[in-house]
């Protein structure tokens, strides 16, 4: 057997740079970079070999290692998960800080590669700094973190034992059912070891993504019960952007005449002016998505996880006949709701089942009311955007602005607080991947390395990054990482000064807004003083972006016209009115009230709770 004789590190990056995925006939590498920061833990193993194999795949120096995994997986997401990036970090905080990106990645079905250091296999140097001892177990660390948030975990203690563990990471991340975080530690003593490695482990390796088909006879009941079907319902999840099914999608629509709605990773699958187009579903759903869920005998959920957000927690389909149909990659997934499961990709499921529905169309009655609530949602979006004529603009009209003025293939990028609940609404779609929210974990601080993700996946489209004030504060510096890389992003940055969604959660469970707004502590010893003036053009310019300050709706679009047309990251900043909210549509989300207070707007609130949760229905 011919070996190769490499340090542990060295292994890794040749494994990583021979990796291909393949579909439908187009294969790309399947790791397209490694991010990395390096301490301690990695430097002197992958940090060596990547710096020896510089010239055959790309290293990128972000800023913080929770925000790395964010870009790597917003890379994997615009690229239909078909290819990803590796991220690797020294032991002890680096290690931990991925935690938060990691679960996001697995919750959202993302691949990306974790490759943290680790604590010496051989153990002569004990304690090593940063390490969390243990008194249960000298082989635990604080990588054990990541095994909860990871699709595959693994510890390599030996050289021996890489190979098999590369192979098993590189099956998970190519499976559309299995995919999420993968990670790998590596002990720091054992990425500088060398050891004969066998060579046809980095020989090209393609790994092939499969369109599963589904039963033929799960096919034939799904196709029946839909031909049964009087009022159906179609939500579009995040299996028809990941499997490509758009077509297909818009095919099945047109022939049946069923009624489309969106989860937050399913918009966009129709663009907004189409006739079966409903809009978004759930919680953050419009009036007319809603009230098809509500009257809907059977629903059709494709490649959708079917969260509390888009089931209303289970209050959305309001009719007691009600199936569910679920077309899944994932079995887990395709079972949810008490659903009938069709378990398969989702354009190769649709592509089956079209032709099962030869004969069948909507009544006259149902398109008839579809094409009226369409009109008159589109009416109350035209109210919500158009200009107010107040002081500080609205949200929405912050909103109906960026959508007049951006092209059809530009990308709107967003993952947490109010903006994504008005973007679900209000946001007019027109491609499909023009539409990028995280919504799965909601994680603040997404925005801007998200958007970082979505450029350099889609170099060849504007790229525009809605970010709130709070999570701004919380994850700005990856656009000094954006600004070294030459990746042009153009971020719109919204000042209600705090955390105003959760703000108005907290007035809808009687609590008043307590804790969330950017005040100062006066000397009542509460923080019900002046907001804390920051100015945010002045942090995004200390960053090295181009900052500019805006505001009126005017200066708004002239902005957004110069940074788009402009070749450099340009951060442009304008307050809203946090009091100016877009409200809900014929739906409800449950979150628990306390039970007893003393405060009045929390019992007055409770009650209220008591009385939606009874609507409210098991799917066992």
């Amino acid at each position: 057997m011919r070996t190769r004789r490499l340090t542990v590190g060295q292994a890794v990056v040749e494994f990583l740079i021979a990796q291909r995925s393949a579909r439908d006939g187009a294969t790309q590498p399947l790791i397209a970079g490694v991010f990395g920061i390096f301490g301690h833990g990695n430097v002197a193993g992958l940090g060596e070999a990547l710096l020896a194999a510089r010239d055959r795949i790309r290293f990128y120096l972000p800023r913080n290692e929770q925000a790395m995994v964010h870009t790597a997986a917003a890379f994997a997401k615009m690229r239909n998960r078909l290819q990803t990036l590796a991220c690797t970090t020294s032991i002890g905080p680096g290690a931990t800080n991925m935690v938060t990106a990691a679960a996001g990645a697995t919750i959202n079905r993302l691949p990306v590669l974790l490759l943290p250091g680790d604590i010496f296999a051989t153990r002569r140097a004990t304690p090593v700094l940063q390490q969390l001892e243990s008194p249960a177990s000298l082989d635990q660390s604080v990588n054990d973190c990541l095994k909860p948030v990871s699709r595959f975990w693994d510890r390599i203690n030996r050289p021996e034992q890489l190979a098999p563990s590369l192979v098993e990471a590189m099956r998970v991340l190519t499976s559309p059912a299995d995919t999420g975080a993968v990670t790998l530690s590596l002990p720091q003593d054992v990425q500088a070891e060398a050891y004969d490695f066998p060579a046809a482990l980095f020989e090209t390796r393609t790994w092939a993504v499969p369109r599963p088909r589904p039963d033929v006879a799960a096919l034939d009941c799904t196709a029946a019960l839909l031909k049964s079907a009087t009022r159906p319902f179609i939500i579009a999840g995040g299996g028809v952007s990941y499997g490509e099914a758009f077509d297909a999608l818009r095919r099945f629509a047109e022939r049946t005449g069923i009624a489309v709605g969106e989860t937050q990773a399913g918009k966009g699958s129709l663009p907004f002016d189409h006739p079966q187009a409903a809009g978004a579903v759930g919680v953050t759903g419009t009036s007319v998505a809603n009230r098809l869920a509500r009257d809907a005998d059977v629903v059709l959920a494709v490649g959708s996880r079917l969260t509390d957000f888009t089931t209303a927690s289970c209050t959305a389909f309001a009719n007691p006949g009600v199936r569910v149909v679920a077309i899944n990659v994932a079995d887990f997934d395709a079972h949810k709701l008490n659903a009938t499961p069709l378990v398969g990709d989702a354009r190769a499921t649709l592509e089956e089942l079209e032709p099962r529905m030869s004969g069948y169309r909507v009544s006259e009655a149902y398109a008839s009311a579809l094409r009226d609530w369409k009109a008159e949602w589109e009416a109350e979006v035209d109210r919500l955007c158009q200009p107010a004529r107040t002081a500080l603009l609205s949200q929405a009209e912050v909103l109906g602005e960026l959508n007049a003025v951006l092209g059809p293939r530009d990308v709107v990028v967003c993952a947490a607080g109010s903006l994504p609940g008005d973007l679900h609404k209000l946001w007019r779609t027109r491609d499909p991947k023009g539409y990028h929210l995280e919504y799965g974990y909601s994680c603040m601080g997404y925005e801007i390395a998200g958007g970082l993700g979505v450029k350099m996946a889609a170099p060849d489209r504007e790229v525009v990054v809605l970010v709130g004030d709070g999570s701004y504060l919380m994850m700005a510096q990856e656009l000094v990482t954006a600004v070294q890389e030459g990746v042009k992003l153009t971020v719109v940055l919204l000042d209600n000064h705090g955390f105003s969604s959760i703000g108005g959660l907290s007035r809808s469970v009687g609590c008043g807004g307590f804790g969330t707004e950017y005040r100062r502590r006066t000397a009542t010893g509460e923080l019900d003083g002046d907001f804390v003036p920051v100015d945010f053009a002045a942090n995004a310019a200390s960053l090295g972006a181009r900052a500019i300050a805006v505001g009126d709706r005017a200066s708004l679009s002239a902005a957004l016209t110069e940074a788009l047309a402009g070749r450099d990251t340009c951060v442009i900043v304008i307050s809203v009115d946090p009091e100016a909210r877009v409200g809900g549509y014929e739906t409800w989300w449950d979150v628990p009230v306390a039970e007893i207070s003393t405060q009045q707007s929390v019992r007055d609130s409770r009650a209220d709770y008591d009385r939606a949760r009874r609507r409210q229905r098991s799917f066992l």
